[in-house]
């Protein structure tokens, strides 16, 4: 665990969040599936919620992208990691609002093909949920495939984004997850 890390709950329209910072930037935010303080790695985070500028700033354009009012997220992220974990997640954050990527055109777009698998257990190992839009990778075949938050978030994140942006229409992969 970080030193100093301070964590707090945010409210959003697919759950409670659990957001975590130190003074380098956000080191998490998850989806609070247990009702609790606690990250994936079983470390308890303080039960009082506190807060630093990096949340805080988190907050507010969280609040902004599910109003609508925000497509890029301006934060200064501190992601623990591998190298090859950071990589794959600094090109998860140039996957574009409102679109998705395969895998594969992830493996690709970080010239190793062969890394498909590495790559879709990297996107697994995200900490930092919708910010670094692990949300955006779907399956070869267009279909919903593993995610963090559940499915269900995935589905609405990726709906909620194709309604916000810029009229573009892409191949129909809202079409796909409703057969």
């Amino acid at each position: 665990m970080k030193n100093s890390l301070t964590s707090s709950f945010i409210n959003s329209p697919v759950g409670e969040l659990i957001a975590g910072a130190d003074e380098n930037g956000i080191y998490f935010l998850e989806f609070n599936k247990s009702g609790k303080s606690v990250f994936d790695s079983g470390k308890l985070f303080p039960e009082k919620e506190k807060s630093n500028r990096h949340l805080e700033k988190l907050k507010k354009q969280l609040e902004e992208y599910f109003s609508g009012k925000r497509k890029v997220f301006e934060l200064k992220l501190s992601p623990e990691g591998t190298e090859f974990q950071k990589k794959v997640w600094d090109e998860l954050l140039r996957v574009p609002f409102g679109k998705t990527r395969t895998y594969k055109e992830q493996s690709l777009a970080l010239n190793n093909l062969k890394a498909i698998r590495a790559v879709a257990s990297a996107n697994g190992a995200n900490p930092i949920a919708i910010i670094i839009p692990c949300h955006r990778i779907i399956g070869t075949d267009g279909s919903l495939t593993g995610y963090a938050g559940g499915i269900w978030r995935k589905k609405w994140l990726l709906q909620f984004e194709q309604s916000q942006s810029s009229g573009e229409k892409q191949l129909s992969l809202l079409d796909v997850f409703e057969k």
